[in-house]
């Protein structure tokens, strides 16, 4: 199943350009808004099973797309979760849980749209498989944890390179909350629907030149091990974000360094999801 954010209404996705609002088929039980229904995920797949088969009454305009969960309580993130990523931007290999950090929810947006540079900065892509919570979960065991997660969207961890990197210690928080830098979409996919969801392709590209192109299967922590690590720690909540990690090819790594440039088009996609699409100014 397909859950889009469109136009600010939770809709059930029957094909790229087709679906059915969640409010008006549930007669007001779900919905409108998107993150109402991950509290109640359990109870919305339920109806939902017998709904998707309806007739579809919207007409998804992909420039009214927005994130698949805008307003999460928590949205978390996973650097250096590959090995050629940490290679490439000269940290060792983590040998445990890699480093956390969070994205400030006034950074999320949606699939399309513009994001402006900051001035003076070096912006830097990160493609990567995001995972939505669908049931709290706290101390869960790396079994439990596909179980805990309603479905997976694509992310790009929009990092500005200069502040990351300045004073005593990399202020990765800050630097990748500017606006608009924590894109997601273009909905949420359930992992059933997924061929295999420990084994995703994603990548982007940059005017068509493809920057980035790796697979989930590379993790160094998967995405269920990574979920039930938090766990430990953080009671993830229904609707939070999990971002999982960038593989290699990021702008920070090359040589010469390569950032964003305004008037570039950045592509994001990752295999049985979708892509997005953002300019830069």
């Amino acid at each position: 199943m397909r859950i889009a954010n469109h136009d600010g209404r939770a809709v059930i996705v029957v094909a790229d350009d087709k679906g059915i609002d969640v409010e008006r088929a549930s007669a007001g039980a779900f919905g409108p808004a998107v993150e109402s229904l991950y509290p109640r995920w359990d109870e919305f797949l339920a109806w939902a099973s017998t709904a998707a088969g309806g007739a579809p009454d919207v007409v998804l305009d992909p420039e009214l797309l927005g994130a698949p969960s805008p307003r999460p309580a928590q949205a978390i993130a996973i650097g250096l979760n590959y090995e050629e990523h940490a290679h490439e931007t000269g940290y060792e290999v983590p040998s445990t849980l890699p480093p956390v950090f969070a994205k400030f929810a006034s950074s999320i947006t949606g699939p399309r749209g513009v994001v402006d540079l900051p001035p003076g900065g070096h912006t830097d892509w990160e493609v990567e498989v995001v995972a939505v919570i669908g049931r709290a979960a706290h101390r869960i065991s790396l079994e439990e944890a596909w179980d805990h997660v309603a479905g997976v969207t694509i992310g790009q961890d929009l990092s500005e390179r200069i502040s990351q990197m300045a004073g005593p210690a990399p202020q990765f928080g800050l630097a990748k909350s500017y606006p608009k830098f924590s894109p997601m979409g273009p909905w949420l996919v359930t992992t059933d629907e997924l061929d295999d969801r420990d084994d995703l392709a994603l990548g982007c590209s940059i005017d068509g030149e493809t920057v980035q192109d790796g697979r989930t299967s590379k993790l160094i922590y998967s995405i269920p091990r990574s979920i039930a690590a938090l766990s430990e720690v953080v009671t993830l909540l229904p609707g939070d974000v999990v971002f999982t990690g960038t593989p290699d090819g990021v702008g920070l790594g090359r040589s010469p360094q390569r950032f964003l440039q305004p008037g570039e088009t950045l592509r994001t996609w990752v295999a049985g999801i979708g892509e997005m699409v953002h300019t830069f100014r």
